[in-house]
């Protein structure tokens, strides 16, 4: 089995930062590609930012500038760092992770984290 755990969300002011931390665990040969999405009430769930095991980074235009994606191979862990949060980044964030591992390759996801910012 493979267990993706977040942490650091919680509530930000508008202008602040929180950073967050996905590590996955369990039947693990290697990591493509982790990732952060994000849903927030009422809407569907998307894209925050990605990066590969080569450390190639895609971001979602709305958080373009404000947030930075990162991952330490070496303990299967991904970081989102968000500064200069906004009201509308209010959302539950999900870690995502593209893992190959003895069953083959498919994606997992994490359990969910609450941001909230307020105004």
């Amino acid at each position: 089995q493979v267990q993706l755990v977040e942490s650091g969300g919680g509530l930000a002011q508008a202008g602040g930062s929180l950073r967050l931390s996905c590590a996955a665990s369990g039947n693990i040969f290697s990591i493509n590609v982790m990732g952060w999405y994000r849903r927030a009430p009422g809407k569907q769930r998307e894209l925050v930012a990605t990066i590969t095991s080569g450390g190639n980074t895609n971001y979602a235009d709305a958080v373009k500038g404000r947030f930075t994606i990162s991952r330490d191979n070496a303990k299967n862990t991904v970081f989102l760092q968000m500064n200069s949060l906004k009201p509308e980044d209010t959302a539950v964030y999900y870690c995502y992770a593209l893992i190959s591992n003895s069953r083959g390759l498919a994606n997992y996801w994490g359990q969910g984290t609450q941001v909230t910012v307020s105004s």
